[in-house]
């Protein structure tokens, strides 16, 4: 697993011993930045679920100005700091070692808006709707933002939930992302 673009382009992340962590592919990350790109920039960006954070650290390297990492696994949460490290990030990270609703609820106290949010949580254990149903109601997405979940192809989404719209689905094999804006 490598850094593909920006700043750190060609850094290899540290990666789980286990198979606990499912990493983005890199022919899934490389279309996925090609369609958010315009986002980065001088961006906050949320890496909900982080795992080794190879999403959030592709956006510092492309330019976001910070990134706020979530897990509740201490060792992906080691893993993450492990990489920050290696990619010489810490100045604009945030490490969260808390469950999703937790770090939601954190957030939305704190008022931070985020231009993009990464949703790649556990597949299979159904935290995709509760998740995006909290940043809905924390109001944490800003106004031209965009979240981002990674799942099963098999997984289903709706059209809407509460503020949010489906903006659109991209396959990839059996990997899905679909993207939610405000309406």
């Amino acid at each position: 697993m490598r850094v593909i673009s920006g700043k750190v382009r060609g850094l290899k992340l540290n990666t789980p011993k286990n198979e606990d962590v499912r990493p983005t592919t890199d022919r899934v990350k490389e279309s996925l930045f090609n369609m958010i790109n315009p986002y980065m920039m001088e961006s906050n960006i949320l890496d909900l679920f982080a795992g080794t954070g190879s999403l959030g650290i592709e956006c510092l390297s492309r330019g976001a100005s910070k990134c706020t990492f979530v897990d509740v696994s201490r060792e992906s949460i080691a893993l993450v700091k492990s990489n920050i490290k290696k990619a010489r990030f810490e100045n604009e990270s945030e490490v969260l070692n808390l469950d999703f609703k937790d770090a939601i609820s954190k957030l939305k106290i704190k008022n931070n808006k985020f231009d993009v949010i990464f949703m790649d949580p556990p597949y299979y254990k159904d935290m995709f709707i509760d998740a995006l149903e909290k940043i809905d109601n924390a109001n944490i997405l800003k106004e031209d933002g965009i979240i981002v979940v990674e799942h099963d192809t098999k997984d289903k989404f709706p059209e809407e939930i509460g503020s949010l719209e489906k903006s659109r689905d991209k396959k990839y094999g059996n990997t899905t992302l679909t993207f939610y804006k405000l309406k």
